[in-house]
């Protein structure tokens, strides 16, 4: 259970988020990884909250983060997935769908 702390942090974060303030909102939930850098929810929030600038570059570092700290929870593949066709939207990228994919086949298991 994270420290109450980061959970308080992390509830402001979710408050801004809703209210489109994701610089806000990112700098709130980076207070809560310098507490905590193994926090898997604030990376896996912070993949979210730079989708929504349009830094895709960062969202992927932190779902593949949540990935590195937690590899053996497929929901983590499952969001870093959707993090990467995020990324092919945003950028056209074709990298990204490759990775997509690798993710997408992690999150079963495979």
């Amino acid at each position: 259970m994270p420290a109450p702390e980061i959970l308080a942090l992390e509830k402001e974060a979710e408050k801004l988020r809703q209210e489109k303030n994701y610089s806000a909102a990112i700098e709130k939930i980076n207070q809560a990884l310098a507490i905590d850098p193994a926090f898997v929810r604030g990376h896996l929030a912070l993949a979210v909250l730079y989708h929504h600038s349009g830094d895709y570059a960062a969202a992927c570092r932190h779902a593949e983060q949540a990935c590195q700290l937690e590899p053996n929870d497929v929901f983590n593949y499952a969001a870093l997935s959707v993090t990467y066709q995020r990324a092919f939207e945003g950028t056209r990228d074709p990298a990204y769908i490759q990775k997509a994919e690798l993710a997408k086949a992690r999150s079963h298991g495979f």
